[in-house]
């Protein structure tokens, strides 16, 4: 199938799902020809919360906002953004008000130690908090080898904040700064094992690991946080408290610890493939045990290379509401070969059902290193459009820059 122009609504030809190409090589035009994608976790929230406005990001770190016309599924231009494009937002690592949809988060490349929030109906930045001032052992400076990433988080109406930081990129951070707009701030020193702030317990985490943090997610609850390591696995914060649960890759296998995860109301959902490629398990994040398979049977064959990148930006208290995954060939295999390859889909999660909701083909291909290659996902707060990311089976091309190109599209999940 053929890349349809920007603009253009079209059908996926399997399972008849309206799409959209939302970009094209002239959207990032502070890089033209240059690739667009969105967000590689899966647990920010690209959305606003009512559905009309949602950003992508673009080669170099850009950020390009629009406004969404949910009716006749149209692309629109925001206020202060030339007309047909893209409005670029002063931010980077940003996620979407969890309350109000003219407000998003973000810290900016000039002060990454800042969360920053920027409200559309004005062009107007104000600081949410400035981290450095939240008391941490050793003291956070500001420094240029001292940065945050890319995994802030908003969760209780805005009132609770998360992000990691304190190294000089992903992979190397020490501390994960919760703050509460009512409490302050408290954190979490993971090479020290030392936790402080205003409010909660001070002294050492329960594990007496002590490791570089990947990236840290906030629960929608605003009380857990999940911390993820490099190849050792992913650890579990009781923010209230000094517990911090681990799930390790190797060693815990009976806890299915693997695979891209996403974060619930107070639940959490991945994909371990310990017994095939669509084995997706739930669990409390006060509990990781207690494991609820959600696709029973697994589907024959039982192969393990589509690894499965889940969404969940619409979940609700209860943890109940769908949640939503695309998946590629690891290995940039472009054949279809059975049910669930290369598609979008989302999967039951009350336990009253194993439901399956299959809605397009990505036509993604990886192509190894880039991830921008991933259909990586990010779905609506009401959970009826899914962006996600696509080389349109590497019919894009090669970009300005030598890295394959590729665009963001948009299908309906109706």
């Amino acid at each position: 199938m053929l890349p349809r122009p920007r603009g253009v609504i079209f059908r996926d030809p399997d399972f008849g799902s309206r799409m959209l190409r939302v970009t094209d090589g002239s959207t990032n035009f502070k890089r033209p020809g240059t690739f667009l994608r969105t967000a590689g976790n899966g647990e920010t929230n690209m959305w606003s919360r009512d559905s009309h406005k949602f950003y992508v990001l673009g080669s170099g770190g850009w950020l390009y906002a629009f406004g969404f016309d949910p009716i006749n599924m149209k692309v629109t231009t925001l206020p202060g953004a030339q007309p047909g494009q893209g409005l670029l937002l002063p931010l980077r690592a940003a996620t979407f008000s969890v309350v109000d949809p003219d407000v998003v988060y973000g810290t900016t490349g000039k002060d990454p130690l800042t969360i920053t929030s920027y409200r559309f109906s004005t062009a107007v930045s104000s600081p949410v908090i400035d981290t450095t001032t939240c008391g941490t052992s050793p003291p956070l400076m500001k420094a240029p080898l001292v940065v945050s990433d890319d995994d802030l988080l908003a969760a209780t109406n805005d009132t609770r904040f998360s992000i990691s930081e304190g190294g000089p990129n992903a992979g190397a951070h020490m501390f994960v700064m919760v703050y509460d707009k009512t409490l302050g701030c408290r954190w979490y020193n993971t090479q020290t094992g030392e936790m402080g702030g205003q409010w909660g317990p001070a002294g050492n985490a329960t594990s007496s690991d002590r490791f570089p943090i990947r990236h840290s997610y906030l629960s929608k609850n605003g009380r857990y946080v999940r911390i993820l390591v490099d190849y050792k696995g992913f650890y579990v914060w009781d923010i209230a408290t000094l517990k911090v649960t681990p799930c390790y890759y190797r060693g815990m296998q009976a806890l299915e610890c693997n695979g891209y995860g996403a974060m619930g109301y107070s639940s959490f959902v991945n994909g371990p493939a310990v017994i095939g490629g669509m084995q997706v398990a739930k669990r409390p994040l006060n509990n990781l045990a207690r494991i609820t398979e959600l696709v029973y049977p697994v589907p024959s064959p039982r192969e393990f290379d589509y690894p499965l990148h889940f969404t969940w930006s619409n979940d609700l208290a209860g943890d109940n509401t769908p949640v939503c995954a695309s998946n590629y060939n690891y290995e940039g295999e472009t054949d279809i070969d059975r049910a669930y390859a290369g598609e979008i889909f989302c999967i039951e999660t009350d336990g009253l059902a194993s439901t399956i909701w299959r809605f397009a083909h990505n036509r993604a291909t990886w192509i190894d290193p880039y991830f921008n290659t991933q259909p990586s996902g990010s779905i609506s707060r009401d959970g009826r459009w899914f962006l996600f990311t696509s080389d349109w089976d590497a019919q894009l091309g090669t970009g300005a820059d030598g890295a394959p190109r590729s665009d963001v599209y948009l299908v309906n999940l109706n």
